[in-house]
């Protein structure tokens, strides 16, 4: 397992920052965990679920 941070994912997303955390509030976007008090970070699998699902989608 691969904790990605913030710069990772809006780097493998092509997302900014605000968009990923509106999609987060929306449940559009898979949540962090907490790493410490003030860090947080992704699973890579689920963020690449995010992105596969995404290609589906657009396939269809």
């Amino acid at each position: 397992m691969r904790i990605l941070r913030l710069p990772a994912v809006s780097e493998l997303t092509g997302l900014p920052r605000s968009t990923l955390y509106l999609y987060m509030s929306k449940g559009f976007f898979p949540k962090p965990i907490k790493l410490g008090v003030k860090s947080v970070g992704w699973i890579q699998e689920e963020v690449d679920q995010w992105l596969r699902q995404k290609m589906e989608s657009r396939a269809s």
